[in-house]
């Protein structure tokens, strides 16, 4: 036989370096409910090649976790009908692998079918370059010819497997021959040798990158589709024959070597991830464990579970032995924290609704008053009406506005019906809203330029302001208007210097002086509140036991304030001084 029955490269060495592949689907940590479900979902699907793979496994993983789950319940003995709690579930995977073997055997029907159809007509295109070869006719017709049966082999499928040595033989035999018995032209020849060993090139350039690609198995699979072209390709020149071949060889070699050391590195990724998962199981463990009073913390741990549920999912198998174990650690952790949480709404929802129900309750009460003459009882019934108000616990968000007004709106009606009664004439009322203009007056003629310190200026108008009493209740909004827009005009920058030191307090709250200017800030605040409250609360002297009370805890905030104000002013004058002996 000439040399150019050598230009094809043997079947037998491409079977040799073409890699097994290997199972990746690891089962071992599924419950039996997910794996029904795994099965089912390969069942109904249509990927028949998928299914032949995984079923068997996890038949073999379903049957394991089985015993597992017989001997945690009572033994592996066999159990009664009526009495196996696993009957059902077992059943059903039954009936899902019965189902999957008819389809393997529909399946595997069609495919033999399709086989001996693709069987005749491989023999058929073979018959036809055998007479192609024995005619020997010239080249301009049969080397176009050649390739019309080469391109119709290799569109052709596969055929039985009993078949498949000697018609691949066969055929390679006439190919070879073709080369070798017709009279081709080096022309052409030559020509087909270069295409061919052009894209023999391209499969070994692409078989080399693939040692670059991180993902290993899919390196591994892509290969195979290489070695799939190259057994379709023609044969090259006998100078590159053997490099060529050598060269695609090492490529493959480099891959499979890659593919098989992953899996033996897989234990000590199981580890790692072992490791991290367990990481994982102590962080929900500790949120699950914390004391948590309010909603707003509820769903900020929420939130943070579930993201630690998502760096779960990300996270790969552990090993065998240990990954259902972590997973009922970390699945335990999480329950116990959503558990917590249900009782929590559970509990909180009744007690809003326990609200709900006691502030529709005052509203009637005080819409039932609204109505009186009698100012003196009826203004002490709304006191306490107003006071039993704020002892009660928050209501539903999309409620609480409403509820408020509908409260409030009550209170009012009486209270300025009680005001345009007695004529607005209340003395005391009245001569703190003439103090209160004053005031305003005297801040209007407040020259900036003249004082030292225009902030202390500014807190001596505001503390004066808060030392007068009440005004009349028609008057409130007004003259705390008009001393807001006085504010606004003389003391504006001061206000922003105030709101940048604010700013300053929180970022630097661990200084004592920020500590106690961000307390005397917030006494100021309380005092505003209690004001505010006493001007809701009563329009007259009727309700004194209140009024005395709010008195009182405003007096006791205004001398811890100036108690807070003396204290800071001594943190200063000591700081300047250090700074004088630096």
């Amino acid at each position: 036989m000439s040399e150019e029955l050598n230009t094809i490269e043997p079947v037998e060495n491409l079977e040799q370096e073409q890699p097994v592949e290997q199972n990746e689907t690891d089962y071992s940590g599924k419950g039996l409910k997910e794996l029904v479900e795994n099965l089912k979902d390969l069942v109904d699907g249509a990927d028949m090649q998928k299914l032949q793979k995984e079923a068997e496994a996890l038949k073999a993983a379903f049957y394991k976790t089985l015993r597992k789950e017989k001997v945690a319940v009572g033994g592996e003995t066999e159990m009664e009908e009526e009495n196996n709690p696993f009957a059902e579930i077992e059943n059903v995977f039954k009936n899902l692998y019965s189902q999957y073997k008819e389809k393997k055997a529909v399946f595997t029907r069609e495919m033999e079918k399709v086989k001996e159809e693709n069987l005749k007509d491989k023999e058929q295109i073979v018959e036809e370059l055998k007479a192609l070869v024995e005619k020997q006719d010239d080249v301009s017709q049969a080397f176009p010819l050649f390739r019309e049966l080469q391109n119709r082999w290799r569109a052709t499928g596969p055929v039985p497997q009993s078949k498949v040595k000697n018609l691949y033989e066969t055929y390679q035999h006439y190919v070879e021959k073709f080369y070798d018995l017709v009279k081709i032209n080096q022309e052409l020849r030559d020509l087909d040798f270069k295409k061919n060993l052009e894209a023999k090139e391209e499969l070994c350039r692409k078989a080399e990158e693939l040692d670059g690609e991180e993902n290993v198995v899919g390196a591994f699979r892509t290969l195979q589709k290489l070695h799939e072209q190259w057994k379709e390709l023609g044969p090259v020149n006998k100078e590159n024959r053997e490099q060529i071949w050598d060269r695609f060889k090492a490529a493959t070699a480099t891959i499979n070597r890659k593919h098989q050391a992953y899996f033996e590195t897989q234990k000590d990724v199981f580890k790692e991830n072992l490791e991290k998962k367990a990481s994982l199981c102590e962080k929900v463990e500790d949120i699950a464990k914390r004391e948590i009073k309010d909603s707003n913390m509820w769903n900020a741990l929420s939130k943070e579970i579930e993201e630690i549920q998502k760096e779960w999912k990300n996270i790969g198998f552990a090993t065998k032995k240990e990954n259902q174990k972590i997973y009922d650690r970390f699945r335990a952790a999480c329950d116990e924290f959503f558990s917590r949480k249900r009782e929590f709404y559970t509990d909180f929802k009744g007690q809003m609704q326990d609200n709900m129900a006691k502030k529709i309750e005052l509203c009637e009460k005080a819409e039932a008053l609204k109505d009186s003459e009698d100012w003196k009882s009826t203004s002490e019934a709304l006191i306490e009406l107003q006071k039993k108000w704020k002892e009660i616990g928050p209501v539903s968000r999309k409620k609480s506005e409403q509820i408020w007004k509908r409260f409030r709106a009550a209170c009012d009606e009486f209270f300025e019906r009680k005001d345009k009664a007695q004529g607005g004439r209340n003395s005391e009322f009245n001569e703190n809203l003439e103090k209160k203009r004053a005031l305003i007056e005297e801040m209007k003629d407040f020259a900036s330029d003249t004082c030292d310190d225009v902030q202390e200026a500014f807190r001596e108008f505001q503390r004066r302001w808060n030392a007068i009493g009440f005004v009349p209740f028609r008057d409130k909004e007004k003259i705390q208007d008009n001393f807001k827009k006085v504010v606004a005009e003389k003391f504006g920058d001061v206000r922003q210097a105030a709101g940048r030191t604010g700013r300053t307090i929180r970022r630097k709250a661990e200084s004592e002086r920020d500590r106690l200017v961000q307390k005397y800030l917030k006494k100021e605040q309380e005092i505003a509140t209690y004001e505010n409250n006493m001007g809701f609360f009563s329009k007259s002297k009727n309700a004194d036991a209140l009024l005395e009370e709010l008195h009182k805890k405003i007096d006791d905030a205004r001398e811890e304030l100036a108690q807070l104000e003396a204290t800071i002013k001594e943190l200063d004058r000591q700081e300047e001084i250090q700074k004088d002996q630096q």
